[in-house]
């Protein structure tokens, strides 16, 4: 079952407050995301641990009701 935008930007939102997060659904079929987010929390942080810092934060979810996510992060 694909997982709603929603759901996507609270998990992430629940790790990083501070973000400025923009969802965008890449194929229309709520399986395949693009998230772009700002935080604080990645500032000092290689691109590769941001990314799983995001990852961490969606909680197990990626690969089964979160099929394909694209990450862009940056430091606020």
């Amino acid at each position: 079952m694909p997982m709603p935008a929603a759901a996507i930007e609270a998990l992430i939102r629940e790790a990083f407050p501070d973000a400025e997060i923009e969802i965008v659904d890449l194929a229309g079929d709520g399986d395949h995301y693009k998230a772009k987010i700002a935080s604080a929390a990645f500032a000092g942080k290689s691109r590769v641990a941001q990314h799983q810092a995001v990852y961490a934060a969606l909680k197990g979810r990626m690969g089964g009701e979160l099929h394909a996510l694209a990450l862009e992060t940056r430091a606020k």
